[in-house]
């Protein structure tokens, strides 16, 4: 999915700054919708997981069908403000009319894959939470390949096709969409997986149990949905420096989030195991396990960090931006590859410990609320009081992951995260 993103921003960023910056802008509209289907499908996967310890497939089904619900209903939200508001949403981001403009077109033909990328994330979750990760990953990889060869030939008008530029890159982000949503179903139905449930199986879910569901659920949409629009904040305050502080960030961003799939997968992974175990009432080996992977988690970003810091320069090159965006990008990938292992063990304690352990209402106060009580008013007072460059503002918005991380790790060790909710979802 990173490379997904990656490949766009690459062949996109042959046409310029403005370019880039109008397809970053549009995916942060994006990124919202993703982070809140993300906060819907983990909250979800919470129970997903410790149910599979159980092996309660009744239940695994209804909680699908609720998610779906929830999911679907926020994709048709952003595909509202995608078709009938996409220039007063990136108006929030940026002034510049042809960034917005450029934008527009993009959010517009990518809103109509909103609501099966909903689907799709839905069911990908629970295949994930009940340990099945070969068939989302064969989904995404002949999606990663439709689309590379799909922006190669719309963006750059190759094999008779027209040059679409930014339209062309957009087109083969439905395109690609499309087909995932369809190949994932047909897969999950035709091998009669535990997430293949018929429709009255998802949709029988009563009031009294989505009321349970939604209980320690609805705290991590908050922590997703607050924390998103922190992000947000970070690049409203990184767009009014200067368009060429967004088209690097935009590329940092396309970088950085490749760096940081490793620990995405280790978290992920880490909320399967301590889930499985938990819902098995094996609250010791959960334990074990949440801490195997906090180190594993650590030496890996030691590595990748390494990799990025002696790789920056190289990886730059395949950009055809200014000379002033790849000097604000290289400064800021100096950053990340220095600071990974913080924000990886965060990540992991947040999505692979405390989610799977039910612990959400701490992670909302700690995860969704530090961004606005330390990082947003940094970045704020960095870009508009002290107009300070971008790689400076972007530094001073990592001082909230420290505070993070010293809370968090406290809070670890406590082992207060640890609740069994498959006995919730059974009552």
């Amino acid at each position: 999915m990173s490379s997904l993103n990656l490949v766009g921003v690459v062949m996109i960023g042959q046409l310029g700054a403005a370019p880039v910056a109008a397809v970053g802008l549009a995916n942060q509209i994006f990124f919202l919708l993703n982070l809140m289907i993300f906060g819907i499908t983990s909250g979800s996967a919470m129970f997903t997981a410790q149910l599979w310890g159980k092996r309660d497939v009744r239940n695994i089904r209804k909680v699908l069908g609720f998610a779906l619900s929830l999911g679907i209903a926020a994709g048709v939200l952003f595909l509202i403000i995608a078709e009938f508001f996409p220039s007063q949403a990136l108006g929030i981001y940026s002034t510049d009319a042809l960034v917005i403009s450029l934008g527009s077109e993009y959010l517009r033909i990518i809103g109509f894959s909103f609501i099966l990328f909903a689907i799709s994330f839905c069911y990908s979750a629970v295949l994930r939470s009940i340990g099945d990760v070969r068939t989302p990953l064969f989904v995404t990889i002949t999606v990663l390949s439709l689309n590379t060869l799909l922006s190669y030939t719309l963006i750059f008008g190759k094999f008779g096709f027209p040059s679409m530029g930014v339209q062309g890159a957009a087109i083969a982000v439905l395109s690609a969409r499309v087909v995932e949503c369809m190949l994932l179903l047909w897969l999950i139905y035709r091998k009669n997986s535990p997430a293949a449930g018929k429709l009255t199986e998802l949709f029988s879910y009563d009031l009294d149990f989505a009321r349970r569901i939604l209980k320690p659920v609805l705290p991590v949409v908050a922590n997703e949905l607050l924390w998103s629009l922190g992000i947000t904040a970070y690049s409203v305050a990184y767009a009014r420096i200067s368009t060429d502080a967004i088209a690097a960030m935009n590329i940092v961003s396309s970088i950085d989030n490749m760096a940081f799939v490793l620990f995405i997968g280790i978290g992920n992974a880490c909320a399967i195991l301590v889930g499985n175990y938990i819902g098995a009432g094996e609250e010791q080996q959960a334990f074990r396990y949440a801490a195997r992977t906090l180190a594993l988690g650590f030496l890996g970003s030691v590595v990748i960090g390494s990799i990025i810091l002696v790789s920056a320069d190289s990886i730059l090159t395949l950009y055809n931006v200014s000379i002033t965006v790849i000097d604000y990008s290289h400064r800021v990938l100096i950053i990340i590859g220095l600071l990974i292992w913080l924000r990886a063990t965060n990540m992991i304690l947040f999505i692979g410990v405390f989610r799977s352990g039910g612990d959400t209402r701490f992670a909302l106060l700690l995860d969704g609320l530090i961004i606005w009580v330390v990082g947003v008013p940094l970045a704020f007072m960095g870009a508009f009081l002290f107009h300070l460059p971008v790689y400076w503002v972007y530094l001073l918005v990592m001082s909230e992951e420290i505070l993070k991380w010293l809370i968090g790790m406290y809070r670890f060790f406590s082992r207060k995260w640890i609740h069994n909710l498959a006995h919730t979802v059974a009552g």
